[in-house]
């Protein structure tokens, strides 16, 4: 513990509107930066909801606007970098704002921000958490996160803060950011609710947020060996905050900073491993070549159960290059004694590769959501095969249709599936339709065995996730496209369609399938028009 220093500031400015607060910031920041401010301990509040994007994000690529305006969520900008997050009334942020050569402080901004974090730390031990640091700038209960934290820097001063939370909606989190979750279905919620955790969640009864001020102060006042002495803002602070307002309301504040949307990508994967299925969605950054920011889940079993955790942490702006992914995800299996059941350290970076490798797709022109619809067996992309087989799925027929249970279409224009077959003929190739989970490994074998050079099909990437190793047994390279609507594995009737019992109906992805079938097919798949199409 370091000697006493000088007297610090308390600072309590109370719950403000989300404007008001990132004003506020710059306005300490700034008045520190002058020599006009003490070293400071602020607690601020948020007295509605709002979405606060970091420095460098764009609104857009962050925040799912409609689902905020819906719910009257505001949207701001922090004056620091890091992710997006969900304030409100049920979060405390704490914050320091102090000279850089403050006695007592380290100079280096890692253990600076090391040793700020061991004093939140130390304050929620107090309450009774069994708080702890995270690498980076974490600060964890029980392996969850409960707060995250970031800061920046003026000329002379730095401000460094963190979100406490208190209490928390983890599907309004969900809905309310574009955070890296597979199709915001139940279970991926629930994953995230396992990551993160809240002073209700972990104390009961919770402690008042006066309590929970008290014991995070008598934490800095321990770890940083300072005393604290409540006051409120300076003139000077007062006459920056009143000038800046206006600026952080602005749309051209909350908008201004924005990237070219190819920069930021969501990119997913799934990844069949022994121990269960691993899901990667992470946020690509195509400009830097690196990863921002990773979300990975799964069936699978880990100890420690932090694991995932700390896989996230090690890839978080890692580059796409193998070896960097090799390397990140080794150290965590290495030094942290990991063991995942059925899973090798290469099963993640596999995983993350796939992801990955929807880049190269987007580049070559289609849209990051149909780079994410297409999944490959036995096969490295979207390269020309010659001599390729299209598989239809028998469930995007109509119900009731005399060609729902045999190969074949009418083309009665009453499904898309006649519409695939319209397109296969346009660009003469053999379209099949797929009865059941049997029929479809007797198709591949036999095409196999006539020298068929690959196959474009359409089927749920739930189904493919399951059936992955068969695919690539049968040893026929491909290319599956997603579908569309409420799919079997989705309704629980995966037994009626593995059969080929099952009652509703899927959509085909029409639209990306002509744009595969073109590419995989070769220069063969421009000779001839949709017009050329024949009825059956």
């Amino acid at each position: 513990m370091s000697a006493p220093v000088r007297p610090w500031r308390l600072l309590d400015t109370g719950p403000l509107g989300a404007a008001e607060n990132m004003a506020f910031d710059q306005a300490l920041l700034t008045a520190c930066d002058e020599g006009a401010s003490p070293a400071t301990l602020r607690f601020l509040e948020w007295s509605e909801p709002c979405v606060l994007v970091g420095f460098n994000q764009a609104v857009e690529l962050e925040v799912r606007e409609a689902y905020c305006r819906e719910r009257g969520i505001g949207i701001n900008r922090r004056i620091t970098g890091g992710g997006a997050i969900l304030c409100g009334p049920g979060q405390l942020g704490w914050e320091v704002i102090a000279p850089r050569d403050a006695a007592g402080l380290p100079a280096r901004p890692e253990r600076l921000h090391r040793l700020l974090c061991e004093a939140a730390v130390e304050g929620l031990r107090s309450l009774g958490l069994p708080a702890s640091f995270r690498p980076r700038n974490d600060i964890e209960v029980r392996g969850r996160k409960i707060s995250g934290t970031g800061g920046t820097e003026g000329r002379r001063a730095f401000l460094f803060q963190g979100t406490l939370l208190v209490d928390f909606d983890v599907e309004a989190m969900v809905r309310a950011l574009r955070v890296p979750a597979e199709k915001l279905r139940d279970k991926e919620i629930d994953s995230i609710r396992e990551r993160v955790t809240w002073l209700g969640r972990e104390l009961r009864p919770a402690p008042d947020t006066g309590a929970v001020k008290r014991a995070l102060a008598s934490g800095f006042r321990r770890v940083l060996g300072i005393t604290l002495r409540a006051a409120g803002p300076s003139p000077r602070e007062e006459r920056l905050l009143r000038e800046l307002l206006p600026r952080f309301g602005s749309a051209r504040w909350v908008y201004g900073v924005r990237r070219p949307f190819l920069h930021r990508l969501e990119l997913r994967a799934v990844h069949p491993t022994p121990g269960g299925l691993i899901r990667v969605s992470l946020m690509a950054d195509a400009r830097a070549r690196r990863i921002r920011q990773v979300l990975i889940t799964g069936d699978f079993f880990t100890s420690p159960p932090r694991a995932v955790l700390d896989l996230e942490a090690a890839l978080k702006d890692a580059p796409f290059h193998p070896r960097a992914l090799r390397d990140a995800v080794g150290r965590v299996f290495h030094r942290g004694g990991v063991r995942v059941t059925g899973c090798a350290p290469e099963d993640f970076c596999r995983a993350v590769e796939k992801a990955l490798s929807r880049l190269a797709l987007v580049e070559q022109g289609l849209t990051v959501d149909e780079a994410n619809a297409l999944s490959f067996a036995a096969s490295p992309g979207l390269e020309p095969r010659g001599e390729v087989v299209v598989l239809l799925p028998y469930c995007a027929k109509r119900p009731g249709c005399p060609w729902r249970s045999r190969d074949g279409c009418a083309r009665c224009g009453e499904c898309t599936v006649g519409e695939a077959y319209g397109l296969a003929e346009a660009l003469g190739l053999r379209a099949v339709s797929i009865t059941s989970y049997e029929e479809l490994r007797k198709v591949l074998e036999r095409e196999r065995r006539q020298g068929t050079s690959g196959f474009v099909g359409c089927c749920c990437e739930a189904f493919y996730a399951k059936h992955a190793d068969d695919f690539e047994e049968a040893g026929l390279p491909g290319v599956l496209v997603d579908v569309d609507s409420t799919t079997c594995y989705e309704l629980g009737l995966l037994g009626e369609a593995k059969s080929g019992a099952f009652r509703r109906r899927t959509e085909l992805k029409v639209g990306l399938l002509e744009k595969v079938l073109r590419r995989v097919a070769g220069p063969r798949a421009g000779l001839r028009g949709r017009e050329g199409t024949a009825s059956a």
